[in-house]
């Protein structure tokens, strides 16, 4: 845990008492403050009663005592309105913060030169915060990873000197983070995401920028600009005088990091050297993850790791759970996990990935649905939806790809499983990338994923993928 001390002798209210919420709610106490908790689950008001937390409904009690409002990501800052409780604190001048924004002030306190890199993006940030984390463990650094993957910040060890400190943040996280400021700063890409919370792209695109403008000075800002937003990101930085590394996936760079024939080469003054090769890295399969492996060895290498053990690293990541996850193989066909892709553009970086697809895709909706996906609809054999946007969904693909409504992936995946394997196809890939949130059937993508891979391997006779 990591003991937040800058606001000892004070009172701090703590708005949502999820996992990040109570580790605040012990962080600051640890720290010397004085904590009243309040969350709209009369059962999470119980819980944090019993572990020994003041408990308060927020609307009657006298805002101008606090000293800030440490909010959870997940309540609204801004769109489509600002919760009940941004008003109170902005009425009564109370600050409205995250627990990275505590993270910050820790460090800068206590540990400022304790390496702190911080990721974000539309898509990849999970899978490139795992193999950076695991590329500084195989370099032999003390390595703390958490935030927006796994666990929340300040169940963390404290910063300290040659403690790593690895960090994905979605933008809820950035935007209760003012004075966010790594020491390599990663924003991955922008798309359409979050518009509900942000209200526009626009507003969306400005907050993940936030991430990468406030990267200490001597540090490292890292940005994909294979799209327009991060682009124009990229371009902004260089004008105000600040230092940034650009990575390609799609294109050679004068000056910067790209990957060409699945080399990830680095150019700079007119030279070019090889970096590390990532062909035949199943872990690594695909545009997106070279985009994810470029970013994340351009971190490392700011970090001083050396060429030798970064290929060495990229080459034994394991890759993340639910994103192009390989469960197995049963004779001709690949099962794959790809339950963290809730978007269209997230899908589309697996259905890139393969070429004959039995696809099983729905769930709760996202704004635009499937319609992007259009070019990739050759590759698809066969859909299989589910969930609410199965009717949706159908109606993009009538006349273009073959499919069923199969509702639940109790019927998709031994369907698809049945069709895959008939096809005789030599390397027939069932794929579940849902391009929809999970919450229709399942609380996350995480449990929606456990969800296929227990029932592909309850079909019997598969094999590990080496």
């Amino acid at each position: 845990m990591i003991p937040v001390t800058s606001f000892a002798g004070k009172l701090v209210a703590v708005f949502g008492l999820g996992g990040s919420g109570l580790a605040c709610c012990e962080a600051l106490k640890a720290g010397g403050a004085e904590v009243v908790a309040c969350d709209d689950s009369i059962d999470r008001m119980v819980e944090a009663t019993r572990a020994g937390f003041i408990t308060a409904d927020l609307r009657t009690v006298s805002w101008e005592k606090f000293a800030a409002l440490v909010l959870t990501p997940g309540v609204p800052l801004t769109h489509p309105k600002p919760h009940w409780t941004v008003l109170a604190a902005q009425q009564a001048g109370v600050e409205v913060i995250g627990d990275i924004e505590l993270f910050c002030r820790e460090r800068r306190r206590h540990a400022p030169n304790a390496p702190f890199v911080a990721i974000t993006g539309t898509n990849g940030k999970s899978t490139t915060t795992a193999l950076i984390a695991h590329l500084m463990r195989e370099a032999g650094h003390d390595v703390q990873m958490g935030g927006n993957i796994g666990t929340a910040i300040l169940s963390l060890e404290p910063p300290r000197a040659g403690r790593v400190h690895v960090i994905e943040m979605s933008s809820y996280q950035i935007d209760l983070c003012p004075s966010l400021d790594p020491s390599v700063g990663i924003l991955l890409n922008v798309s359409e995401d979050h518009i509900d919370r942000h209200g526009t792209l626009e507003h969306y695109a400005a907050v993940k920028e936030r991430l990468v403008a406030g990267v200490q000075a001597g540090g490292a800002a890292i940005v994909g600009v294979d799209d327009g937003w991060s682009r124009a990101v990229a371009d902004r930085l260089d004008q105000a005088g600040k230092p940034v590394v650009r990575v390609s996936v799609k294109q050679p760079l004068a000056d910067g990091i790209y990957v060409e024939r699945e080399t990830i080469v680095r150019a700079a003054g007119g030279a070019r050297s090889e970096i590390a090769r990532i062909g035949g890295i199943g872990s690594l399969r695909g545009v997106h993850n070279a985009q994810n492996a470029a970013c994340a060895a351009a971190a490392v290498l700011a970090l001083g790791v050396s060429s030798e053990t970064l290929q060495k690293g990229l080459r034994s990541f394991p890759g993340l759970a639910h994103r192009m996850e390989q469960v197995g193989q049963r004779g001709n066909v690949l099962f794959v996990n790809d339950s963290k892709g809730t978007n269209a553009d997230a899908t589309a970086r697996a259905l890139a990935s393969f070429g004959d697809i039995f696809w099983i895709a729905g769930g709760k909706p996202k704004t635009g649905g499937i319609t992007s996906l259009a070019e990739f609809f050759p590759r698809i054999r066969k859909a299989y939806l589910i969930g609410e946007a199965a009717a949706q969904f159908a109606a993009t693909l009538e006349g273009k790809v073959p499919y069923e409504i199969s509702e639940t992936l109790e019927v998709a995946i031994p369907n698809a499983a049945r069709d895959a394997a008939a096809s005789g196809i030599a390397d027939a890939v069932v794929l579940l990338s849902p391009a929809c949130a999970s919450f229709d059937q399942f609380r996350n993508f995480e449990l929606r994923g456990a969800r296929f891979r227990e029932l592909v391997l309850a079909l019997g006779d598969i094999k590990p993928v080496v």
